[in-house]
């Protein structure tokens, strides 16, 4: 198969959806793999490095779509990139579609194939192509909070895990799952005091083995309310798969926090978990509203390109080569991943919102 990665268009977005290592794999089964100059570059691996590796180097995106027939990237195509895509394509990427309408329309449009990354889903309900960016985010959540709370950044100027005569900082975590449970990994190896909800016993159980400094809670509206009153630090790692995200969070909730709290919303890819959330990019990450420091962006792994390159292309390259060999016959995991098909909708929960 003829195989496509460009570079990526989003703002400050420095991933490349295959290192030179992974992509040299699909060429020794067979496919034809080409990357866009530069591609590589913001995650450390350059045009020559993947040249090594047999891949053919593209000078553009123009010609590079032209070629390809699978096109792999990292982020949901925008503008410049729907330009380039046509019926014949299938594009595996992170869409978050359920988010999305105008995308989602657009896609159809063009009667192409969408297969997301993010609803991959193996039989035990695992999705292995979104824990590694789950994993990244969640420990960046608490590594950009932690900053947002210095005073100079219109934080309340508090160190998470405290010192001798102070009190710890308080994080609360809405979900406790890959995200969320790196999250509370984090904070807690911090000192600090955190708060995790979750509706699953085992991934409560998971977060009080972190420590005596975290607590695992059932997430009823009251208790929501009554843990982020004071808290310094709110990460939302809320995840319906392949669905818009419920707000646990109200409005009215986030007026009543106090001036300087930080709210990072990793959900924010599927509409976020907190009413206040609004998509931001790493042109202009935060937003203060009544008080509170909002985060939104909506590729945070982008800003650890490298690491997140690596994690990602191990993850995905498995699956690309299940793609690439059996195209007309996919497997049952990758199946749960196709969003659209040939311009149809066809992921139930999508069905549903855009019917």
């Amino acid at each position: 198969m003829n195989i496509g990665i460009p570079s990526e268009t989003k703002p400050q977005e420095k991933r490349v959806a295959l290192t030179p290592a992974a992509a040299s794999e699909l060429v020794r089964h067979g496919h034809q793999v080409r990357v866009q100059s530069g591609a590589g570059v913001g995650s450390g691996f350059s045009d020559r490095a993947y040249q090594k590796h047999g891949i053919e180097i593209v000078e553009n995106a123009e010609a590079l779509y032209a070629y390809s027939e699978l096109i792999i990237k990292v982020k949901e195509p925008i503008t410049g990139d729907l330009a380039l895509l046509t019926e014949k394509h299938t594009i595996f990427s992170y869409l978050h579609l359920a988010a999305l309408p105008t995308l989602t329309r657009r896609l159809q449009d063009i009667g192409l194939t969408a297969i997301a990354f993010e609803t991959v889903q193996e039989a035990n309900g695992r999705l292995p192509l979104l824990a590694p960016m789950s994993d990244i985010a969640g420990r960046l959540s608490v590594q950009i909070g932690t900053h947002l709370l210095h005073q100079p950044m219109g934080g309340k100027g508090i160190l998470l895990g405290g010192v001798p005569a102070t009190e710890r900082g308080k994080v609360v975590i809405l979900g406790a799952g890959v995200a969320g449970g790196n999250a509370a990994l984090v904070a807690a190896s911090m000192g600090a005091n955190v708060v995790a909800f979750d509706t699953n016993r085992e991934k409560m159980e998971s977060m009080r083995k972190l420590g005596a400094n975290v607590t695992a809670l059932y997430p009823y509206s009251e208790s929501i309310h009554e843990q982020i009153i004071d808290a310094d630090l709110i990460i939302g790692a809320v995840l319906v798969t392949g669905d818009k995200t419920p707000h646990l969070v109200s409005e009215e909730m986030v007026k009543e926090m106090q001036e300087g709290t930080v709210i990072i919303d990793i959900s924010v890819d599927q509409g976020g978990c907190i009413e206040t959330t609004s998509p931001t990019t790493f042109d202009a990450p935060t937003f203060v509203k009544y008080g509170v420091t909002h985060f939104c962006v909506t590729n945070m792994p982008g800003s650890v390109a490298r690491t997140s390159s690596e994690a990602l292309s191990a993850s995905l390259l498995p699956w690309v080569i299940k793609l690439a060999s059996n195209p007309n016959d996919l497997s049952e995991e990758l199946v749960k991943g196709v969003n659209v098909q040939a311009g149809e909708i066809i992921y139930p929960v999508l069905k549903e919102l855009f019917a």
